[in-house]
């Protein structure tokens, strides 16, 4: 048997996994984090395909669009298909960053969906008024202390939350249309919040197929396909425990992100 130095190799498939919860400080994903990942699996070499692993529950639609946006740039500029494998869960922004891809597969028991917005918080004005404690606030600006906390909630303060969170949701519906065009079902319950499951997923046009990286790549580009892989570079300072409170406070955002789903 002769070595053929110049012997055709099989076709690269560059992956990045995305994993975790969206724009949470220290730890998760957002786009400062992820930009040199994604750019060097577009930009190396000639990959047939950028293959997306995501896990993540959602997070800041401001970051999901972020980096959703970047991968559709260099998809377009490259002239590179992407594909998307979901795992656990792609919900809420997870799912933002699935539909950057041009197909979306999932496991048979993936999570995916959850197209809304949320915005959560507490009221303690009560528990001041029974300690005893006085609230002082002093702004200027009528808007600054909107939705103190500390003080009952405004009717108007609420109809212009509601506002926003409405003008948010229109955006992200608007994301998920004009990626998946005609592939989505016509259900009303679809961009109401409500999550499915696997094949459910797939009848709704949330995604293509039920299938998994390794398989799905060697049926598309062969047996020969070879995948290469990026990771996101974690900041120097955490390799020597030097950002352990904010990694430790990420960690429990990010666990609670995930709980919300029973994972």
């Amino acid at each position: 048997m002769h070595w053929l130095p110049f012997r055709p190799k099989g076709p690269v498939v560059s992956v990045i996994r995305l994993q975790g919860a969206i724009g949470i400080a220290g730890r998760g994903l957002d786009d400062a984090g992820t930009a040199a990942m994604i750019e060097k699996a577009f930009k190396r070499g000639k990959p047939a395909a950028v293959a997306i692993e995501i896990n993540s529950p959602g997070g800041s639609p401001v970051q999901s669009a972020l980096i959703a946006a970047r991968i559709r740039r260099l998809s377009e500029e490259k002239g590179v298909p992407v594909l998307a494998f979901v795992e656990d869960v792609a919900a809420s922004g997870g799912y933002w960053l699935a539909a950057a891809a041009d197909e979306i597969f999932a496991d048979r028991g993936s999570i995916m969906g959850s197209i809304g917005v949320i915005s959560a918080g507490f009221g303690a004005h009560e528990l001041l008024e029974r300690k005893g404690i006085e609230r002082r606030v002093h702004t200027a600006g009528k808007s600054k202390s909107f939705l103190d906390p500390f003080r009952p909630e405004k009717p108007e303060d609420v109809a212009r939350l509601e506002r926003w969170l409405s003008e948010m949701h229109e955006y992200f519906i608007d994301h998920v249309k004009s990626r998946r065009g005609n592939r989505i079902a016509e259900d009303p319950d679809l961009f109401t919040g409500e999550i499915w499951i696997g094949q459910k997923a797939v009848e709704k046009g949330l995604a293509d197929g039920i299938g998994h990286l390794v398989p799905t790549l060697k049926a598309r580009f062969g047996d020969k396909v070879r995948l290469r892989r990026y990771a996101k570079r974690r900041p120097f300072l955490s390799r020597f425990g030097a950002a352990l409170a904010a990694e430790t406070m990420g960690m429990i955002e990010e666990r609670a992100g995930f709980a919300r789903f029973g994972l």
